[in-house]
């Protein structure tokens, strides 16, 4: 059986692909250190590019969540380091040299301009961003600034032709954002700078040449589907003709790919169907297309060369895998990664469920269910899980921390509640002004609804979250009686206290979660669990980093104390050293141990009390 010190061991991840005519390179943590380095495909197969003593921890900080730290030249590769000052490697002497020392910025979303053997990046300082490209002696120049934040921008491949998308405060970049274009001039710098409208309202994200095609995902018809955009006259869009899926989630970090050309007008894209990510490989109209490595089931960082593309696939069962697959016959091999996740173990695999609407007012929802390993009893207890975010998602990809549970009796359900990313731009902005409520409900429906299939007991169903997860089950654990007892990790107590210490890139998020709270006072007192303390009848227990700087650990301090004036008995673990989100595995595990303690011990009395009644 899975111990809670395994469920929380490090294992390898990997991401951030970029392809050149040097190779094919990624970054891959190491486990020990939870440090990223460089890696690549070598003759011998994969292996870390020079020694990790010479390499720069890798990792972008840029927007608080980072992305784009790593970019492919012909010649090396340009990363972002754990300085946050980019740093380039030379594939000719195996050495790194530090481009730029610009103290107090940060640097993202990088993209090689291999036409002038420079990188382009988000440069992010004195609560500014700026779009700029570094040379390879280091010379920065400032290409674009005034917009409050730059995506990762898109390089045509003669050099010539620049695009990116830019947001402005209040908005998210899932809410609303501009597409840019630009001329690259002959000194490198930009001309005919213009940002385009959207024929409504829309999320436009990831920009990418096709030769001097610019296309892009934007979601203005619904969901983010692929466009062809032509800048002639006052600009046109004209549809890649997809299905209405999502073919991208939330861009909360730089410089995701979900789509790349392929040659021929084909094109690689990812399409989110009810939460499976699915990588298809299809003409410019959708016609003649095929679906590959159906083992997997999300897909980020595509990127074609020779015949071949490129991917980092996740699935139920394996660790994260560097995949190739050949253009011709959609044939797939793994060139790294895909460790077997559990080695002798037995997996229980996530399967899809959806929960129907409750009439024309609410939408279905959808969510992955686990069985479990080991029957504790003929229907077991349910432990619903609300992820991050919230505008995020729930995928069925591997996570130890839920094979740990089923090993010990419990199922499992993830739920994509109203909110959630992947299932077009109604549903993702539907929880606007709705936090607290939709999501509530719908982990509620949830609960419901696999009770009413007889997979789950109703007596003995469990809610848990972290952070944002963590405000949805204190929510709902005051606006309902459904639930046996919940589980709170480092969760939100009191959202105007974070609004007024929250990061610049999340500043305005919680007044489109909540409306702003000079307009809707009594909405946010509502939506407030340390104003409704005295309302929670159930069990809670609570886990808090002593270092927390998102939600600060007075918040979990004065819901405690406000439980108590209440006459409750929360329970609470403390952990001085920890920050938002756990690091050090033995806290991981020590957290999951009393999670298991708590939701046994409940379980036993709620099953008691229930032979009681009969």
């Amino acid at each position: 059986m899975l111990s809670a010190y395994e469920a929380c061991a490090a294992h390898i991840q990997r991401g951030e692909l970029a392809v050149s005519s040097a190779g094919v390179f990624w970054l891959q943590t190491d486990p020990a250190k939870g440090s990223n380095h460089l890696w690549h495909l070598s003759a011998q197969g994969p292996a870390p590019l020079g020694t990790k003593t010479d390499q720069p921890g890798i990792r972008s900080r840029v927007n608080g969540y980072g992305g784009g730290a790593l970019a492919a030249s012909d010649t090396g590769l340009f990363v972002v380091g754990e300085d946050q000052q980019i740093h380039f490697f030379s594939l000719a002497n195996g050495e790194f040299s530090r481009l730029t020392d610009d103290p107090g910025a940060v640097f993202g979303g990088l993209v090689a301009d291999k036409a002038r053997q420079r990188v382009l990046a988000v440069r992010e300082a004195g609560g500014q961003q700026q779009l700029v490209a570094v040379s390879g002696r280091g010379e920065l120049t400032v290409l674009h600034a005034g917009q409050d934040f730059y995506s990762a921008p898109a390089v045509s491949a003669d050099g010539q032709k620049v695009a990116w998308a830019s947001w402005q405060l209040p908005d998210m970049p899932w809410v609303r954002t501009r597409l840019w274009t630009a001329e690259v001039s002959g000194d490198g710098r930009l001309d005919q700078c213009r940002d385009w409208p959207t024929p409504s309202d829309a999320s436009v994200q990831q920009p990418v040449f096709d030769d001097s095609e610019l296309w892009v995902l934007s979601d203005h018809a619904g969901w983010w589907q692929p466009w062809r955009f032509d800048a002639s006259g006052e600009g046109n869009w004209h549809s890649g003709r997809s299905p209405d899926r999502d073919h991208a989630n939330a861009p909360w970090q730089l410089g995701e790919s979900h789509h790349c050309p392929i040659g021929e007008g084909r094109w690689a894209r990812v399409r989110y169907c009810n939460g499976t990510g699915e990588l298809w490989l299809t003409s410019g109209d959708s016609e003649d297309e095929i679906r590959v490595a159906r083992d997997f089931g999300d897909f980020r960082c595509l990127q074609a060369s020779d015949g071949v593309l490129y991917c980092i696939g996740r699935s139920a069962s394996r660790l994260d895998a560097v995949l190739a697959i050949q253009l011709h016959d959609g044939q797939v091999r793994t060139i790294a990664g895909g460790e077997e996740a559990m080695p002798g173990g037995r997996i229980a695999l996530p399967l899809d469920i959806e929960v129907p609407a409750l009439g024309s007012g609410t939408a279905s929802i959808h969510g992955f269910f686990y069985t479990p390993k080991s029957v504790l009893a003929d229907v077991p207890p349910l432990i619903l899980i609300a992820h991050g975010g919230p505008t995020s998602a729930a995928y069925p990809v591997f996570n130890p921390q839920i094979q740990y549970w089923c090993q010990r009796g419990f199922a499992v359900a993830e739920i994509n509640y109203r909110g959630s990313s992947g299932f077009g731009r109604a549903f993702r902005l539907s929880l606007a002004g709705h936090w607290g409520e939709f999501d509530v409900e719908d982990m509620e429906r949830a609960a419901d609804h696999l009770s009413s299939l007889g997979l789950v007991d109703r007596s003995r169903v469990f809610i848990q979250g972290r952070s944002s997860g963590g405000y949805t089950a204190l929510m709902s654990m005051i606006r309902s009686r459904r639930f046996t007892a919940g589980a709170s990790m480092f969760g939100v107590t009191d959202p105007l206290r974070l609004r007024a210490m929250t990061h610049r890139f999340e500043s305005g998020y919680l007044d489109w979660l909540l409306g702003s709270p000079e307009h809707y006072p009594e909405r946010w007192r509502e939506r407030t669990p340390l104003y409704h303390a005295d309302r929670i009848t159930a069990p809670l227990i609570f886990f808090q980093g002593g270092q927390d700087r998102v939600v600060v650990p007075e918040q979990t301090r004065a819901m405690i104390d406000a439980m108590k004036a209440a006459g409750r008995a929360p329970e609470l673990h403390w952990f001085e050293d920890e920050g938002h989100g756990f690091r050090h595995q033995a806290n991981q595990a020590g957290m999951l141990e009393w999670m298991f303690r708590f939701y046994r011990e409940h379980s036993q009395k709620a099953n008691e009390e229930a032979g009681n009644l009969g």
